[in-house]
Formats: structure tokens, sequence, C-alpha cells
């Protein structure tokens, strides 16, 4: 009987260790997590993360299309991993980045490269690649719509599928549409139509574009916040 008592009291302390460790802990040291201010003369000149609703609509795309089982949002720090050297990020992540996220899209596969930063002006502007297997040269909206409807024609080696049915094909009607995709080869549409994205795509591309976690943070190493010029 008295074993009987020591192993229920085991199990029963070994639950609680666990519940205090993996729950209790983390809660915390992270619950109480706050967006990161600079201050210069008493004014608050930066805050970071800030939460961007406008997005809301994208990343219910992003997720309804499952783009969280090929890509992460997640960047390793230089110890653990290649992340920075290929050029996905400039620090790794930490949980502050996540802190409007109520579902963080962290991923477990990289089928795809990772997208923490794929909004960030560096991703956007930097010239031509040398692998662009890895990071492709100015990823800006017109370089993503292209690349969801016809993913090989900006990277030949790319495994993603097409999402063409974020698309529609119609006539011109006067002027040609300002979103309309550029398509060469036999991706082209016939004479007099265009290809141009669904409000989907549009959204899909705007949560892509805000993506951005490569603001410095106090608790990166080498990443200190700088204050704003005045």
């Amino acid at each position: 009987m008295n074993r009987s008592l020591y192993l229920f009291a085991a199990i029963i302390g070994s639950f609680a260790l666990s519940c205090y460790a993996l729950v209790i802990m983390p809660k915390c040291q992270l619950g109480g997590l706050q967006p990161q201010t600079v201050e210069d003369e008493g004014k608050i000149v930066d805050i970071y993360p800030i939460k961007n609703v406008s997005v809301e609509k994208g990343r219910a795309v992003y997720a309804s299309e499952g783009c969280f089982y090929c890509h992460s949002q997640q960047i390793r720090d230089e110890q653990n991993g290649t992340d920075i050297e290929r050029g996905w990020g400039a620090r790794r992540t930490v949980a502050r980045d996540y802190l409007f996220e109520k579902k963080p899209y962290l991923g477990s596969m990289r089928l795809g490269p990772d997208l923490s930063n794929v909004g960030s002006a560096k991703w956007r502007n930097e010239p031509e690649n040398e692998d662009p297997k890895y990071k492709p040269a100015k990823r800006d909206a017109a370089w993503q719509l292209l690349h969801l409807y016809a993913p090989r024609t900006v990277i030949s080696i790319s495994n993603m599928p097409p999402y063409r049915y974020l698309f529609e094909t119609k006539k011109i009607g006067g002027e040609r549409s300002a979103d309309a995709l550029a398509l060469t080869g036999p991706n082209k549409p016939k004479p007099g139509y265009e290809v141009v994205p669904k409000p989907e795509a549009k959204a899909l591309v705007a949560y892509l574009m805000s993506l951005d976690k490569s603001h410095p943070l106090k608790e990166v190493k080498g990443s200190a916040p700088e204050v704003a010029a005045k």
C-alpha cells in the first residue's frame, strides 16, 4: 500500500514539475512582454512591434493556402543554423517579434525559404543575388504576384505549385490594368486579354510585404536599438 502511495505521489509530482517548467515559468517570463520603446529627450521615437490589422485578411489566406507547411517564419541564431548567412534575416527572431500574432506561423519545414523578413526593404531592393535559390532579388509586390501565378518564371528551380486560382483572366477594356501580370512565353494570355490578381491574391501579397522582423531589439546580442534621427 505504501509503495502505491509513493508511486502516486511521484506521478503527481512529475506532472506538477512539468506543468511548472513548461507552462508557469514561460508565462511568468513572457506573459507580460510589451513592445520595445525607445525614448529621446523624454519622447518616444520608436515602438516595435506595432499591431497591423490591415493585413489580417492576408494572414487568413496564408493560413488557408497552407503556406506555413513549406515556409517558416523563424530565424535561427548563427550558432544553430545558417539562416543569417543565407540572407534570410539580419538577426535571430525572438518572442517579442510575435507579440501581436495570435497564431504565429513559425513553421516546421523549409521546402521554400524562410519568410520572416520577406517584406523588409533590404529584400525588396537588394540587387541581383548570386544564389537565387535562397534569396531572389527585389521581392516587391509585383514579383510576389508573378511568383504566385507562375513560380518558375522567376525562379527556374522553384518547387512551389502555382496558385492560378487566385487570379483571373479577363478581356482588356480600354487601358491595361495597373496590376496586370507581365507574363511572357507560354504563360502569356492571348491578345486582348490580361491576368489580374483576385482580392485574395492582393491580400496575401500585402501580408507578405508586411513581414519584417529585422528591427533591432535589446534582447538580441549585437542589435541594440538605435535612436531615430531628429
